[in-house]
């Protein structure tokens, strides 16, 4: 056989590094103890032996070397000393192994070698794993777990090369399978995911999984996900819900079919789960969600079947929220001056607020609709109207100016949220009334008490269906918006067609048109319904010039965004047609699609485009970064990191940006920490809340509102009260800290406008259009918020929900038990059975649960049927539990 050239080269290598390892063995002779010393000679004596004639003695002294390697141990830190010492051999072996005849020493080698190559071989070189393939088909666990992490690596290299190569992959999918058994067995679930990932084959999972780690696999599938570009995020998702299924973990499996929006899983849980206690645990997870769903007779049996409808519809929600307001104790109606608490001022702002203007009143009805909402009662609107007191709701009615009346109305609505029985019939009175601001309040507030709750006998439709084609615009605009909110998420055809044929009318003002739009998104969030589409593009299509500069405009786009409210790739389409709408609108329109269509996504590449949209310094006329801005937040809040990301770049922003973008950073700070206020965002925002620019200085106090929403945050409620002395002079700006401190004490503090629920894993469509919503409207302050079109801001009772965890019995009978609550900690990957929160306090239910908090029971008393202890939660009794 001819000298291979390249061998050539090695040994001549080789003998140049002997001389080097001859001078250095000295040295290292002199520092080795006794024991080691022992072990370095008898290594160099098996390596003389392996190149011995003799088979015998090969085998002998090969299974030495093989066993002083095995029963090695060493410090996390050092290399085992057996490797060490053979490491000046490593080059002799591999030359010594390429002469050997093809037998079962040769694999024998190979196999030495290929652990050998661990801490020898060069980067890149994935010698290990040449080795690993080229030696006998042994057990690679008993080489230790450092070994086949290494080897997990190169496979993954190895794969990579081997696909664009387009070469067969069969001896490594084989070796893949040994290795993910192995990490299944020895609690290493991410590695195993991370290698299957890496080698596109997750089916290979199931086959592994079994009772012990399914859900420590399935909390790292589920985890990981959000990381992972799509088409993969939703395979992944698809393992974990299979496994969960498998197991019988029939709630988690509902919340990744929901995080998936894919309703044929939903029906398989129901259909294969036959507990009916489970059953209702997962109708109370479905209303929470705030998504229509009919249940038909394969999913429940006839006789529970209303039942299970019934909680799906709300209809307990009322009762639940003001359980839980007795259990504080905060049923005592509000008033706006106990929230404004002007006492606590110095004497110049306190003389300003008694004078009663419109605009003062205005801000104290929406006050009183946000700190009572949900109570059933307040001091303005619901007193008695027999007592002589001056105060009778329609004194304070009457107290507001033309459109101010139509808030005034609806904010009873708000008070009255979720108690469709009583609302409707306290609101019945203004619909007799002869003021047509009056009547569209009214109507509006039929929207507002029957949002998130959906009713058999349709009340919403019977009373307002009447009302949208009505001469009078701000009627028409009561009824269209009233069903928007009514009807959110419902997908109802009836209302489609009646509302296209709004957008159809060529009578219907522009203001009307820009309302149905909205409404129309909110009924059809998320359903990439064509003909809506359709209708909205034609109708942006057949504006004039002048009415494309109006700010309602600007809700158009919207409505048609909210149509594909985390769709992404679905408004392809749609945003290509936009492109031939009329240059004022057709950026404004792009941005606003693209941000609707990622929102809740995190997806890195939108965030990275909407930034990019951001650096250009325009002229003023510009409209299209506010959205953009905006935008960056809807797809950055779906997970922490993004999150921190998100905020560091919208500091960048504030600092180098054009006022139009500067106008809109506060907002993108509002939704990104909503109901969570953040030191670092409050800080920033109490900054800008002085802002020169007075429409940067709105949006801050607006957002300061936003993060502190529901939470009752004293820091905020300090600042709130010192920018109402500061301000006390600007209308406007007082108007706007009002309604801040009406948002920061939402519901006495038991509510939340966070969209996201269950550990933040899912995101309510709903919740989040209505943030959106409001939001855009918020871009343009004075002309829509402060102007005549303020009860945008009803817009967020769709966001709003308790944020409370209830315990009932098996008959939902609220059950008291005691509960840990504290900072929820992240133990995705962790060894062990970690603490899942920490810093907890141990109350009694129902308990609120602030942002970022988890709860857990501290009673073994009763198992829960949902794995996250939030809103509405099942408990059960524990057969296996003694008493003490």
């Amino acid at each position: 056989m001819a000298p291979d050239p390249n061998r050539a080269g090695t040994s001549a290598s080789t003998s140049a590094a002997k001389d080097d390892a001859v001078s250095k063995k000295k040295v290292e002779n002199e520092d080795l103890s006794d024991e080691d010393l022992a072990l370095k000679q008898q290594l160099d004596l098996y390596v003389e032996r392996v190149q011995d004639a003799d088979p015998g003695l090969q085998k002998v002294a090969l299974e030495s070397m093989r066993q002083e390697i095995r029963t090695s141990t060493s410090s996390m830190t050092s290399v085992p000393k057996p490797l060490k010492f053979l490491r000046p051999h490593y080059g002799t072996l591999k030359t010594y192994y390429e002469t050997m005849a093809e037998s079962d020493l040769k694999k024998y080698l190979a196999d030495i070698l290929s652990v050998l190559a661990l801490t020898m071989s060069a980067e890149g070189e994935r010698e290990s794993l040449k080795y690993r393939l080229l030696g006998s088909e042994g057990d690679i666990g008993s080489w230790g777990h450092e070994y086949v992490r290494n080897l997990a690596g190169e496979i993954a290299q190895e794969y990579a090369k081997r696909q664009s190569e387009e070469t067969p992959i069969d001896d490594l999918m084989e070796l893949v399978q040994q290795i993910v058994a192995f990490h299944m067995k020895h609690n290493a679930e991410p590695e195993a995911v991370d290698l299957l990932m890496e080698v596109e084959d997750l089916g290979m999972l199931s086959a592994h999984v079994d009772k012990t780690n399914f859900k420590r696999t399935c909390l790292y599938l589920t985890s990981s996900a959000r990381y992972l570009p799509g088409p993969d995020d939703m395979l992944v998702l698809d393992i974990a819900y299979s496994i969960y299924k498998q197991f019988e973990e029939y709630p988690n499996a509902l919340q990744i079919a929901l995080f998936m929006d894919n309703m044929q899983h939903v029906r398989d849980v129901f259909i294969s789960c036959n507990d009916v206690l489970r059953k209702k645990q997962f109708c109370y997870m479905l209303a929470r969600h705030g998504i229509t769903f009919e249940l038909d007779e394969e999913m429940a049996a006839d006789d529970d079947r209303e039942m299970f409808q019934d909680i799906i519809n709300n209809s307990k929600l009322s009762e639940g929220y003001l359980t839980l307001a007795r259990d504080i104790e905060v049923t005592e109606p509000k008033s706006p001056e106990d929230i404004y608490k002007a006492h606590l001022l110095d004497g110049r702002a306190s003389a300003g607020a008694s004078v009663d203007s419109a605009r003062q009143n205005l801000a104290a009805t929406f006050v009183n609709a946000f700190v009572n909402a949900g109570f059933g009662q307040d001091k303005l609107m619901t007193v008695p109207s027999d007592s002589s007191s001056s105060a009778s709701s329609g004194n304070w009615l009457f107290k507001n100016k033309e459109h101010g009346k139509t808030s005034a109305a609806a904010s009873l609505g708000m008070i009255l949220l979720w108690d469709v029985d009583s609302g409707l019939a306290q609101l019945d009175k203004y619909f007799h009334s002869n003021d047509n601001h009056v009547i569209a309040g009214a109507l509006l507030g039929v929207g507002i008490v029957n949002c998130s709750i959906k009713n058999d006998c349709d009340p919403a439709m019977a009373l307002l269906g009447d009302y949208t084609d009505k001469e009078d615009t701000s009627i028409r605009i009561g009824a269209i918006m009233g069903l928007g909110i009514a009807y959110a998420g419902s997908q109802n055809e009836q209302l489609r067609e009646k509302l296209t044929g709004v957008l159809n009318d060529s009578k219907a003002s522009l203001d009307v048109l820009a309302f149905t739009a909205i409404s129309l998104g909110l009924i059809f969030v998320g359903s990439c319904n064509e003909e809506i589409a359709q209708a909205i593009i034609y109708t942006l299509m057949d504006r004039s010039e002048s009415e494309l500069g109006e700010p309602l405009t600007r809700l158009l786009p919207l409505g048609l965004g909210l149509l594909y409210l985390g769709k992404q790739d679905s408004v392809e389409a749609t945003a290509e047609v936009s492109k031939t709408f009329n240059e004022k609108i057709r950026k404004y329109c792009d941005m606003t699609l693209l941000s609707c269509a990622y929102a809740g996504t995190g997806n890195v590449l939108k965030v990275q485009n909407l930034l990019g949209h951001c650096s250009q310094h325009l002229d003023k006329g510009e409209t299209h970064q506010g959205p953009a801005v905006l935008g960056i937040a809807m797809v950055a809040m779906a997970e922490e990191l993004g999150l921190e990301m998100a905020i560091r770049s919208l500091e960048h922003l504030l600092q180098y940006g054009e006022q139009n973008i500067r106008r809109a950073v506060p907002l993108s700070l509002g939704l990104l920490c909503i109901s969570n206020p953040k030191v670092n965002v409050m800080d920033t925002l109490s900054r800008l809340s002085h802002d020169t620019d007075s429409e940067v200085a709105m949006a801050a106090v607006i957002s300061l509102g936003l993060i502190g929403a529901g939470t009752n945050n004293a820091r905020i409620a300090g600042m709130l009260r010192n920018l109402s002395s500061y301000y006390y002079k600007d209308t406007s700006l007082l108007f706007c800290v009002r309604i801040a401190q009406g948002l920061v004490h939402l519901g006495k503090g038991l509510l939340t406008l966070n969209p996201y629920h269950s550990d933040r894993f899912l995101l309510s469509p709903t919740a989040l259009a209505g943030l959106i919503t409001m939001l855009h409207a918020c871009l343009d302050m004075k002309a829509i918020v402060l102007g005549k079109y303020h009860y945008v801001l009803y817009f967020l009772v769709l966001a709003m929900q308790p944020r409370m965890l209830l315990t009932v019995d098996e008959n939902l009978k609220p059950l008291s038990v005691p509960v840990r609550v504290g900072q929820a900690v992240d133990v995705v990957g962790q060894a062990g059975r970690p603490k899942t929160i920490t810093g907890f306090q141990t109350h009694s239910t129902p308990v609120l649960l602030a942002a970022g908090d988890r709860a857990e029971l501290a009673t073994e008393k009763y198992l829960p049927l949902s794995p996250i202890l939030e809103g509405f939660v099942i408990l059960k009794e524990n057969p296996d539990y003694r008493e003490e």
